[in-house]
């Protein structure tokens, strides 16, 4: 079971790297999902993840109180945005474009109403 987890840690920090540099990929959602499986296999890949630059703050901040930076809240609203214009000029379907619209409004509500980490 340690070496599935390991699989999964493995391919949601690939993830979220890729979703760090590209624009419409989540990155907080896999970084979350990579810290719980590899709090499972390996606590030597958990500190890693803990402490790297680039993707500790994230899991800091959400430890402390769930919280999420500005910055990420509006990357997430304009890369949901861009998605659900392509939705609607490429999905032939427009109650399937409303709908999946509107599931990624509820997401972007939630997300907006989480606090954000103070300034220290």
């Amino acid at each position: 079971m340690r070496f599935c987890y390991g699989v999964l840690a493995v391919i949601c920090i690939v993830l979220a790297i890729i979703g760090a540099i590209l624009p419409g990929m989540p990155t907080t959602v896999f970084l979350l999902a990579a810290a719980w499986a590899a709090a499972r296999c390996s606590p030597r890949l958990y500190a890693w993840l803990w402490h790297h630059p680039l993707l500790g703050p994230s899991l800091w901040n959400w430890h402390a109180g769930r919280k999420v930076s500005r910055r990420a809240k509006w990357m997430a609203g304009i890369c949901m945005s861009l998605s659900a214009v392509v939705m609607f000029y490429n999905i032939p379907q427009t109650w399937l474009a409303v709908t999946l619209t509107l599931v990624m409004l509820c997401v972007l509500v939630w997300l907006v109403r989480r606090p954000e980490p103070s300034a220290d």
